[in-house]
């Protein structure tokens, strides 16, 4: 009979470097979503109101007035 070896292997997981990971992602996920959000935002304006309304009211916006 052929005795055969086996062998284990250990893994170290820091949970600091795993939780700063997934927040990392979590932060980038929702920043990508915010983003996507804004570009929906300013294509229904530029539908709605058309290049020049959309300066418009944003300068209206800036000044007040």
């Amino acid at each position: 009979m052929k005795a055969t070896a086996t062998t284990r292997t250990e893994e170290r997981i820091e949970a600091g470097y795993e939780a700063s990971r997934f927040a990392l992602n979590a932060g980038m996920g929702m920043a990508a979503m915010i983003g996507i959000w804004g570009l929906a935002c300013l294509i229904g304006g530029l539908a709605t109101n058309g290049f020049g309304g959309l300066l418009r009211g944003f300068w209206m916006a800036v000044t007040g007035s």
